[in-house]
């Protein structure tokens, strides 16, 4: 009876008003940015609103973030345009079931914290390399195709494709100037197709592409050979899309949480976007993941749980059946517009403010990643090379920290204050501390300042105590913290420990 109690507590202190109309306001920000990258990976626009309505549905019911918005993405698209050309959409779909596999997999194993590891100039440069696909991405709509060959536009529709466009981004500016209650991409696409319409502007269309009429998305199993041909095509792909898909969504949570003080739940939010990827694969939509921007529109426009996603997925669904031909009418200048404009957003123009206090390593991170971004369209394979440059500078410049402060105390033994990590950067530079000919009998080497870090330590340890041990000299380890002495009785019968007082660590090497 409490909870029935407290669930209707619950319902009231929910404004269903402003979870309703954040709601409609995402599904409208979402519907361009949906066909249009769908469009960019050589898709229906139909394969585009099907991944925004199940993404959104599916993330919204079984997720670990209220208020997050998820969509047909362009940081996972990107990763499968070369799939889709070159063996078709019937391999992007099976890519995208293993992709959402692998999601529930890393959701399942709790492995979703790892994203933290991700250091910002790697951010900067994951951001700015797919604002630039993008932006280019829509530079490409300027083509047309004529007897079968794809060309470029020339003369007057090159003008006013190009005026259209322009106008779109300079409304998506100046509109939220005058009004907030619309989204800018929204009023621009409403004022561009008003104007095409009413004037008989002949310019491209989405219809020029594809049709968006469609019905309920249909359950099918991709037609691809199951073999294991055909996991070593999809593999990569699938493995680099899970990659980009679970880094956005779980960079997106964060974001949110950092608004809201409040805490989401980044595996369940993974199991929950493998869940929809699955859900895509075998219902026609090209996958996605969370979308940064509409998440930010459902915030700031009041929502605070699942609700409103929810009414975003099922208004697009509804536009689906009943809107395809009115979208199909809606000139190809103002999604390129939006898009154009949804990457100069995307774009981190901070990084470029801070590049003079940023140090070279890290300048030099952010530019290798954008560029590798940029020239082989693998957002994922980015983002590692990234992470692992930078993990190599973090423990070249740790490893050159490490001192030994030395002195001899009043029963004459040698002591070494140890300060800075010993791990496998810094055992070369540990071990020259050390004089082993000079040294008195009782050494004693106090970790008061330091911590003992992994298996090079130890070995390195090992080889320090056979070295004063061929002098008949005695080492004593002092002030070893909980997880080094955990490390050492892990690694007894490789090294020989013998606790004393204090504590103090007798190490003999066997």
């Amino acid at each position: 009876m409490e909870n029935i109690v407290s669930g209707f507590q619950s319902l009231r202190n929910i404004n269903f008003k402003s979870e309703i109309l954040a709601g409609l306001t995402v599904a409208m920000t979402m519907i361009p940015e949906s066909l249009s990258f769908a469009i960019l990976a050589g898709l229906s626009p139909l394969t585009g609103l099907y991944a925004a309505f199940l993404m959104g549905i599916v993330t919204a019911v079984f997720g670990g973030r209220p208020g997050m918005v998820s969509g047909g993405a362009g940081a996972t698209v990107v990763v499968l345009i070369a799939l889709a050309s070159s063996h078709g959409v019937q391999y992007l779909f099976g890519a995208v079931i293993l992709a959402g596999i692998i999601q529930i997999l890393v959701g399942t194993f709790k492995l979703g914290k790892f994203v933290r590891l991700i250091p910002q100039p790697v951010m900067y440069g994951f951001l700015n390399g797919l604002a630039v696909i993008i932006f280019m991405a829509q530079v490409t709509q300027f083509k047309i195709v004529k007897n079968g060959v794809s060309t470029w536009m020339e003369g007057p529709a090159l003008f006013i494709m190009a005026g259209l466009t322009a106008l779109t981004i300079l409304i998506v500016i100046f509109s939220p100037k005058i009004t907030k209650a619309v989204p800018s991409s929204l009023v621009a696409i409403i004022i561009v197709f008003a104007l095409v319409y009413f004037f008989n502007i002949d310019t491209k269309k989405v219809i020029d592409i594809a049709s968006v009429s469609g019905s309920l998305p249909s359950f099918h199993i991709p037609e691809i050979p199951f073999s294991m041909e055909t996991l070593k095509i999809i593999f990569p792909y699938s493995l680099v899309m899970a990659g980009v898909g679970l880094i956005e969504s779980l960079l997106t949570l964060n974001m949110v949480d950092e608004i809201t003080n409040t805490k989401g739940k980044s595996d369940q939010e993974a199991v929950a976007q493998g869940m929809a990827n699955i859900t895509n694969g075998f219902f026609g939509g090209m996958g996605g993941c969370a979308m940064v921007a509409q998440t930010l529109v459902n915030i700031g426009a009041g929502a605070k749980t699942k609700i409103s996603a929810i009414v975003g997925a099922l208004t697009i669904l509804t536009i689906i059946l009943f809107g395809g031909p009115v979208i199909e009418r809606i000139p190809m200048a103002a999604l390129v517009g939006v898009m154009m404009m949804v990457a100069i957003t995307t774009f981190e123009w901070a990084s470029f403010r801070i590049i003079t206090k940023m140090p070279k390593s890290d300048i030099f991170v952010g530019m290798l990643v954008a560029i590798i971004t940029v020239v082989l369209h693998n957002l994922a394979l980015a983002v590692l090379i990234g992470v692992i440059i930078s993990a190599l500078v973090f423990s070249w410049d740790s490893a050159k920290r490490i001192r030994a402060r030395k002195s001899i105390d009043e029963s004459g033994n040698k002591v070494y204050e140890i300060y800075g990590p010993l791990f496998f950067g810094s055992t070369t530079t540990f071990a020259y501390k050390f004089d082993f000919v000079n040294d008195p009998e009782r050494i004693i080497i106090d970790f008061k300042e330091s911590r003992i870090v992994d298996m090079s330590a130890i070995e390195t340890l090992k080889k320090i105590t056979k070295k004063y041990k061929a002098q008949d000299k005695q080492v004593i380890l002092k002030h070893l913290s909980p997880d080094c002495i955990k490390l050492l009785d892990n690694a007894n019968g490789f090294i020989e420990v013998n606790i004393e007082e204090d504590p103090t660590y007798r190490v003999m090497p066997k």
